[in-house]
């Protein structure tokens, strides 16, 4: 069984490439003689600057739809608002705040960003940022707190 072909994701043709061949085309049709070449030879130059003004239209058409789907992509945030790659914390944050640390999490995992591209960006190990996530399964926003943690977060039976 074959594997169905992927789609083609840019184009091989520019619209210069297919602007340049038509010129060819009609410079060929000038030089023949017979008449019946003359008018094959004018269609297909026709045809090429029809594929010049498509590829235009198509690469206007694929910027366009790339702006619309970075536009809108977005997830539900903690608080329960749309969040987007710019609302996310600044590349820099040093203070991690509870807000910021669920926005984070609410984001690798609606799939606005990969953990591997959150971890890069803020500079965190993959293991703090499973903590956080751990945090807020068991203990909600809450347990991502760094201070008063024995308040909102069982302790282990300690004997003396």
């Amino acid at each position: 069984m074959t594997k169905p072909a992927k789609p083609m994701l840019k184009l091989i043709w520019s619209e210069a490439h297919w602007e340049h061949r038509a010129e060819e085309a009609r410079l060929i049709g000038e030089l023949v003689r017979n008449a019946d070449y003359k008018r094959v030879m004018a269609e297909i130059a026709d045809a090429y600057e029809d594929l010049a003004r498509l590829t235009k239209a198509f690469q206007r058409a694929a910027k366009k739809e790339q702006q619309y789907r970075a536009r809108d992509r977005y997830v539900i945030g903690p608080d329960g608002s749309p969040l987007t790659v710019a609302d996310l914390p600044p590349k820099d944050t040093k203070r991690w705040v509870i807000r910021r640390k669920a926005q984070v999490v609410a984001a690798v995992r609606g799939g606005l960003l990969s953990l591997e591209e959150a971890c890069e960006r803020y500079t965190l190990t993959v293991d703090e940022f499973l903590s956080w996530q751990r945090s807020i399964d068991r203990y909600g926003l809450p347990g991502l707190r760094a201070t008063r943690i024995q308040d909102y977060r069982p302790q282990p039976n300690r004997e003396t």
